[in-house]
């Protein structure tokens, strides 16, 4: 078991640092006004709970069910809109990349990089992340045990440290597991698991009560299981929460099914920072022989 070394995305978030850190924002942009509404909604959580905040958004949703459904606002015009929120707000801000040509422009504006579940083997596109020199966060693909994560790890960790910078930050995402058809699970088991990679584990809560396709065009979800998975994640362990927000669940144009409401967004983290300050961060446990 390593002990897990603490990331630096910006200068007042730290992943692994004394507080659990927040990923919050919509699944993806919708427009620019509404991406400054959100994000001066998730600053003024981020204020309330005293946890620092990564504001996430997604300029393209390249993985989406029908090609009819709405991708997003796409790179050039995402990373604009990406830069104002950072600015109006203060709040670091991350995004997901798909493709290794991607990498070195969306680098120039946010703060943590992120790799899809779906392509999170993608050896050119994780090595490319680690190359920036950036904070970068892998989700555990949905088709991965725990402790297949262990290569992601080693792929990302060899390629050489990046000029000027100290070492490789990583971090790792869990969002649950395919079960079945259109179903994904939460094992909790895979929380410590990852973390004893000696990397912080994120817990994904939206995206781990998906329905993937379970919509027919479009994905469905449970979204009201999400809140007490997340209480359950951090009474388990792990470094931070994801979770996507949204002012109208109804009308978001992606993942509407899935997401805390943000009328609900106060009660949910009341909830987690009393979680937090009972148990604190639990450390992973050793393996056992019996």
């Amino acid at each position: 078991m390593q002990a897990i070394s603490p990331v630096r995305v910006s200068k007042d978030v730290v992943v692994g640092g004394p507080a659990p850190v927040l990923i919050m924002g919509p699944c993806v942009i919708e427009s620019e006004k509404h991406a400054l509404r959100m994000g001066r909604i998730v600053a003024r959580q981020a204020r309330a709970i005293g946890w620092p905040v990564v504001f996430k958004a997604s300029f393209d949703k390249a993985n989406r069910t029908s090609h009819t459904s709405f991708r997003g606002s796409g790179l050039e015009e995402g990373l604009r809109i990406l830069a104002l929120v950072k600015s109006d707000t203060g709040l670091p801000v991350t995004t997901d990349v798909h493709d290794a040509h991607q990498v070195a422009q969306v680098a120039e504006v946010v703060d943590l990089l992120q790799v899809p579940a779906l392509l999170c083997r993608q050896t050119d596109l994780v090595e490319a992340c680690a190359r920036t020199g950036r904070a970068v966060s892998i989700k555990k693909g949905q088709f991965l045990a725990p402790w297949d994560c262990t290569s992601l790890v080693a792929k990302f960790r060899a390629v050489p440290t990046p000029r000027g910078a100290a070492e490789h930050r990583l971090i790792l995402i869990e969002r649950g597991t395919s079960f079945g058809y259109n179903t994904l699970v939460s094992d909790f088991r895979a929380l410590p698991i990852m973390r004893a990679l000696g990397v912080p584990v994120i817990f994904d809560g939206t995206h781990s009560v998906q329905a993937p396709g379970g919509n027919g065009t479009t994905s469905g979800g449970s979204g009201h299981f999400a809140p007490p998975l997340m209480r359950a994640a951090l009474a388990v362990g792990c470094e931070g929460i994801f979770m996507e927000t949204h002012d109208d669940p109804p009308h978001a144009l992606s993942d509407g099914p899935n997401v805390v409401p943000t009328r609900e967004l106060t009660a949910l983290l009341k909830d987690l920072k009393a979680i937090h300050r009972a148990i604190g961060r639990p450390r992973p446990p050793a393996p056992r022989a019996y």
